[in-house]
């Protein structure tokens, strides 16, 4: 049995911690019924970090990077917990929603890892992310597309740098696969690039500019989170 599918049905039936507040009872999908009920009283709102990159498209987060919503995130990218990439597509889904407004076709186009990011989180957890959101969206009626027109270039792991250093990394860690890189677009298609955070967004500006200069230009962005801004001394 494949790895990935190993590991969800493993997180389905296996007695393993809650994600969001580690206590064990009754889990679906890895998340306790009060974890499950903080996700859910979520709504999509817009976000933007201050200053915003040149190139960043309106973005759109489901919350802050804190509490259940972090934690969860940390389980599925940190810890191989690949069964929470259902409900966090799902949730990405609602963020989709909001985000575009009245139902339209939608290309998603989620932000590429490169190899090594991929290797040290179990995998490529954004792509399996965008599966289950895309699925979520057919479900709601909404006719959807996923391409991955762009690739990461190998570059340092940006954790630790500072706003500017991230800026310098993203500018040059993005190139497209082919062209043209999806096919023709249509005006009334809504472009939407996935990332499961925002920070500074340099990385989503970086892949903007990238798909822009291919005539892809993005409507807007879905994250999961947006991580508060703070002061560095």
């Amino acid at each position: 049995m494949p790895g990935g599918l190993w590991a969800e049905l493993t997180d389905l039936v296996l007695p393993v911690e809650c994600a969001g507040c580690r206590g064990r009872g009754a889990l679906r999908y890895g998340v306790c019924a009060d974890c499950a009920a903080t996700l859910e009283a979520l709504r999509p709102v817009p976000v933007r970090p201050d200053p915003a990159p040149g190139g960043l498209p309106p973005c759109v987060a489901l919350g802050g990077y804190g509490g259940v919503l972090r934690e969860l995130l940390l389980a599925y990218k940190e810890r191989g917990r690949h069964g929470l990439a259902r409900p966090l597509g799902g949730l990405l889904a609602d963020v989709v929603a909001t985000a575009v407004g009245a139902v339209r076709p939608v290309l998603l186009v989620p932000v590429p890892d490169t190899a090594a990011a991929a290797r040290a989180r179990y995998g490529d957890h954004l792509g399996r992310l965008t599966r289950h959101t895309a699925a979520r969206l057919r479900t709601a009626g909404w006719p959807v597309r996923v391409r991955r027109p762009v690739r990461a270039l190998p570059r340092p792991d940006s954790v630790e740098l500072d706003r500017a250093g991230r800026a310098a990394v993203a500018a040059s860690a993005f190139r497209l696969r082919a062209w043209p890189p999806v096919g023709p677009v249509g005006p009334e298609v809504a472009v939407v690039v996935l990332d499961d955070i925002l920070t500074t967004g340099a990385t989503l500006a970086a892949v903007a500019r990238t798909l822009g200069a291919a005539g892809l230009s993005p409507t807007v962005a879905a994250v999961l989170a947006a991580t508060r801004r703070r002061s560095r001394s």
